[in-house]
């Protein structure tokens, strides 16, 4: 006998989204907390730049891990017991790190916060749960596009609260205070409602998955310190590539997978996937090349503004995040009103305008600026296309653990974006190091040529991410998906698919 839902009064459709948008802002935050102190880390506690490295890797292998799981639970399980029981490891990891001053103990915080990568498959269920079909569309853009401006507004947080010569546990302190905010938000806003689909996790599955990402993920970080070419790196890269192989032989064996073996052949659902890939990749250039290219000297490199990271984050990140907030309100209209194709296909002729410019025209501020706000506008875009085109494809119980593929597959891109941007900038260094004397106040500043190739690198993945998308809506009837057929062209998001949308989502 199906299990009957708590009876849980109507959620308040405003609260509700601006609750679990803020929830995303803070896993936004939590995401970035390091990226821009990790010198000041290094300084703090005596450590050297490989071993400081070690705590954004601990988040990227632990949100690697934790997020199918929490996706799939969201799916069979309370939604909000899975939001407030991810939010508190997520709090256990930021109090830690805010009051240890040993480097191990700060991995181990950043594995804690690294939790918080799996919020947003679990936010995106809740709003498909709650909401009803008038306005999914529009809040899934919204948390979407929260999710593509929230590093910038991290960033901006820290630069703001944690001065070049402060304590960095003040940055702890402060993702310590929002994520508490966001667990009260959740108590208030989310409906405790028993989830009537039953099920188990696939616990082995969910091992196999973990451990071929983590060997999957860990050369891409640390292949640069490693040596591309280690038997360390190619060792660690094929171990994951058989892992994973593995692990979807055993889930096309098992009667209730983690993630059922359709929804990796099926053509919408994969495409969008690679798309989500290289969306996550070029988010990844926008932020952190143009952040280490506007600290650059410009006297040493020849190009640059000197900024602090202060200055980068409110005069160079900001207004890109800003622009990110007005297109993730408008998003769901866009995608209700011309459908995702349209819009993927305008966030990638932005993505190739704004890269293109940064690639050739970055000699004053302004021209900087204006390029990051085109590319943000690209990110956000493409963030809150790829949920719309999920739901389209697949059933509501699938939703939390698609969107976890979905996520992980940004953090490929990211982490894939990082492994190019620090092995061209090392590799520059060392060139103008050996050809030069050493500057005065350290090395030899990299060649503007790597963050040409970076931006240009960016130009390519939104030409990708946009065909992807336009490969995977091609129309045609695709395989099924848990028993159900499914039409690619529905995924378009037209107005005519809205409806479809609307009875889907409340099945």
């Amino acid at each position: 006998m199906p299990l009957r839902p708590i009876p849980t009064a109507t959620p308040s459709v405003p609260l509700l989204t601006g609750v679990l948008c803020f929830v995303i802002l803070v896993v936004s935050t939590q995401q970035t907390v390091v990226l821009p102190l990790t010198s000041i880390i290094g300084r703090q506690l005596d450590a050297d730049a490989t071993a400081v490295g070690w705590t954004l890797t601990a988040g990227f292998l632990s949100a690697a891990v934790a997020t199918p799981v929490a996706g799939r639970t969201a799916d069979l399980r309370r939604k909000r017991s899975v939001l407030l029981a991810v939010l508190s490891i997520v709090l256990a990891g930021s109090l830690l790190a805010a009051l240890t001053e040993s480097l191990p103990l700060l991995v181990v915080a950043r594995v804690l916060q690294g939790v918080s990568f799996a919020a947003f498959p679990v936010c995106l269920a809740i709003l498909r749960a709650e909401l009803p079909a008038a306005r999914l569309t529009s809040a899934m853009g919204l948390l979407s596009g929260t999710l593509g401006f929230g590093g910038a507004v991290g960033m901006v947080l820290i630069g703001l609260v944690v001065p070049p010569d402060a304590d960095y546990r003040r940055a702890f302190w402060l993702a310590t205070g929002l994520t508490v905010v966001a667990i009260a938000g959740v108590v208030v806003a989310v409906p405790a409602r028993a989830n009537p689909v039953r099920g188990r996790v696939d616990w082995t599955g969910a091992v196999l998955l973990g451990a071929g990402l983590v060997l999957i993920l860990l050369p891409l970080s640390e292949g640069g310190g490693w040596g591309w070419f280690s038997p360390a790196t190619l060792g660690s890269a094929a171990a994951g590539v058989v892992v994973l192989a593995g692990w979807f032989v055993f889930e096309r064996r098992v009667d209730q997978p983690l993630v059922p073996s359709s929804m990796l052949t099926h053509r919408p659902v994969v495409c969008t996937h690679a798309a989500g890939v290289f969306i996550g990749a070029g988010m990844f250039v926008n932020i952190t090349a143009v952040t280490y290219f506007v600290q650059t000297d410009r006297a040493a490199a020849g190009y640059g503004f000197d900024a602090t990271p202060m200055h980068t984050g409110l005069l160079y990140i900001l207004p890109g995040a800003s622009v990110g907030v007005v297109v993730s309100m408008c998003s769901g209209v866009l995608i209700h009103r011309f459908g995702a194709r349209a819009v993927m296909s305008g966030a990638g002729v932005l993505g190739v305008v704004g890269f293109c410019t940064l690639m050739f025209v970055h000699d004053t501020t302004w021209q900087v600026i204006a390029a990051s706000m085109v590319t943000s506008a690209f990110t956000n875009l493409g963030y809150a296309v790829m949920p719309a085109l999920l739901v389209a494809e697949v059933g509501p119980d699938l939703t939390g653990v698609a969107n976890s593929v979905n996520s992980i597959a940004r953090t490929v891109g990211s982490s894939v974006a990082s492994a190019l941007l620090a092995t061209m900038l090392a590799a520059s260094v060392a060139s103008r190091a050996s050809g030069t004397s050493p500057t005065a106040g350290g090395p030899a500043p990299a060649g503007v040529w790597v963050y040409t190739a970076a931006f240009g690198f960016g130009a390519v993945c939104a030409v990708v991410a946009t065909v992807c998308v336009f490969v995977g809506t091609a129309r045609r009837h695709g395989p099924e998906i848990d028993g159900r057929p499914q039409s690619a062209s529905r995924a378009s998001m037209s107005r005519a698919d809205s409806a479809v949308l609307g009875s889907h989502s409340t099945s």
